[in-house]
């Protein structure tokens, strides 16, 4: 084991159905992931999260909201919001824009977005963001939501997955936003990514699987899972020309402040004393 990760995006829905939750959990604590963020995306999903959250309290924190791919359905934002209430629950997400996928519901997927940034920036809950081939539009309703965050001493989102140029992560990190590298890190093509990797400053990174999607090599074409997160501090210690303990110590430190004291218990604040010198080296401060 060469650190403590926090895996801060991961989805459910396929480990559950077929039972694998506690092997994929159990094989995670192997690799030194302590926190997992499951991550909701609709009403079925937001539910699976909070039920696991309840009976893994020590792992699992959780993020509910409605996705993009959500727009067209009619959404219960009162019971997210309820929802939002739950102790477990430490961001609205995951919510965004996706115009590969989904470029005729542009309309409805924007005004979905805008009526849960509104929520989050009422609630003070950061916002876990997706955004592909949506710069523009995802950076205008970016730009007003944080125009209404009440919380100046807490990043108002993260970009996760991130997949964008250089320059869309210089003007997301200008918003305040948190930047989230999955295992597309690692892949041959994904040579824009590790240049936008390698510039942004270490204290406003996060690491994700996004799990069950996109496992990182060496375990392309696999199932992705939390433990393989391990996999993406690597090659950003790689890009950043640092060793791998200090990715998983800064990673592990900015996702415990970006989730809030909600996903910190007695035994992570001896771990964030542990990690104070790795803070000091990144310039980062509360």
């Amino acid at each position: 084991m060469t650190g403590e990760y926090i895996d801060s995006h991961a989805h459910f829905d396929k480990f559950a159905a077929k039972g694998l939750v506690e092997e994929v959990l159990a094989r995670a604590a192997d690799a030194g992931v302590t926190r997992i963020i499951a991550v909701g995306g609709n009403a079925e999903s937001n539910r699976l999260v909070a039920s696991l959250a309840a009976r893994h309290p020590e792992t699992l924190h959780v993020a509910v909201g409605f996705d993009r791919d959500q727009a067209e359905r009619p959404n219960d934002l009162q019971a997210l919001t309820e929802q939002l209430a739950l102790p477990s629950v430490v961001a609205v997400g995951e919510i965004g824009l996706d115009y590969h996928y989904h470029p005729e519901t542009a309309a409805i997927q924007k005004r979905l977005l805008r009526e849960q940034l509104d929520i989050a920036a009422a609630l003070g809950l950061p916002v876990i963001i997706h955004s592909r081939e949506a710069d523009e539009d995802t950076l205008e309703l970016l730009r007003a939501y944080v125009g209404n965050w009440p919380r100046p001493d807490r990043s108002p989102g993260v970009l996760h997955c991130f997949t964008g140029t250089p320059a869309f992560a210089g003007q997301v990190l200008e918003l305040g936003f948190m930047v989230s590298f999955s295992g597309i890190l690692t892949f041959n093509q994904a040579g824009q990514v590790r240049e936008a990797a390698r510039m942004i400053p270490l204290e406003r990174l996060m690491i994700e699987t996004d799990c069950p999607y996109l496992a990182p090599v060496p375990h392309r074409g696999k199932q992705n899972e939390p433990a393989w997160v391990v996999c993406v501090a690597e090659k950003l210690a790689e890009l950043h020309g640092c060793p791998v303990q200090k990715i998983a110590g800064i990673t592990t430190r900015n996702a415990l402040d970006f989730f809030g004291k909600r996903a910190i218990n007695e035994s992570e604040q001896k771990t964030i004393v542990a990690d104070d010198a790795f803070r000091k080296g990144t310039g980062h401060d509360n």
